[in-house]
């Protein structure tokens, strides 16, 4: 088991990246707090997933909501070494001063300001092991973006570069910081990303930009976030990890 004795969290739990991630993390002997708004699907999964998993009902824009789930993580699991940033929204695709003041406002706060927020929760935690693994889900919109997205992509164009300054800050603290970026993906939000229905006709416009043919799924994200968790990704630290069909090159 790849993740024997850890203890995760990961955020945006209910569905989707975030849902499969703390499978796999359960499945490699993982310990995992799932966070979510959605309690239904939050529950549902971690019971899925059985005695290795909480669900912990979390706004991850809202500090005190942040500050709650790592302190029921810690009650139940005694500590935290792995923290997966995975929840995220985004804005319709459509012309950039369309987006309202607080649908922009709304996708800074869930896309970056929670990483603030949760950086300073677990932070202290991690330090005092000397040892510790953050993963942000950032996006290839941050490398290179489709129209009609400008707001969605400079939020993700910055947990990108976050995570790389994080990695710098915190490598002499034994902290690795890993940004994971994925193409666009089979998941509720799919549609708001096309800016259309989802119809075999409307999905073959973006399927043409991804040399390798097809969407990211759940578990190709999940993988990478296994492997980056992994004792071996230990010298691996401040990278953008496209998991995208070679979308980005």
């Amino acid at each position: 088991m790849r993740l024997k004795n850890q203890v995760a969290i990961v955020t945006g739990a209910a569905s989707g990246f975030g849902a499969e991630i703390a499978r796999v993390y359960a499945r490699e002997g993982a310990k995992v707090a799932l966070a979510d708004m959605n309690e239904e699907g939050n529950r549902r999964v971690a019971a899925e997933i059985g005695a290795a998993a909480i669900a912990v009902k979390c706004d991850v824009s809202k500090k005190a909501d942040v500050d709650h789930l790592v302190a029921e993580t810690v009650r139940h699991f005694g500590t935290v070494d792995i923290v997966v940033n995975n929840a995220g929204t985004t804005h319709r695709n459509m012309p950039m001063l369309d987006v309202d003041e607080a649908t922009f406002d709304r996708v800074f706060a869930v896309n970056v300001k929670s990483i603030y927020y949760m950086t300073h929760a677990v932070l202290p935690i991690l330090r005092a092991k000397h040892h510790g693994v953050i993963l942000n889900v950032g996006s290839t919109a941050g490398i290179r973006p489709r129209p009609g997205l400008t707001w969605y992509n400079s939020s993700k164009g910055a947990v990108n570069l976050l995570s790389k300054s994080m990695a710098v800050e915190l490598g002499p603290d034994n902290i690795r910081v890993n940004a994971i970026c994925p193409v666009m993906g089979e998941t509720g939000m799919l549609e708001l990303f096309m800016g259309m229905p989802d119809t075999p006709e409307n999905r073959k416009k973006f399927l043409g930009t991804i040399p390798l043919g097809r969407l990211s799924k759940p578990l190709d994200i999940a993988n990478a976030a296994l492997f980056l968790a992994s004792q071996e990704a230990e010298f691996i630290s401040g990278v953008e990890f496209p998991v995208d069909g070679a979308r980005t090159v």
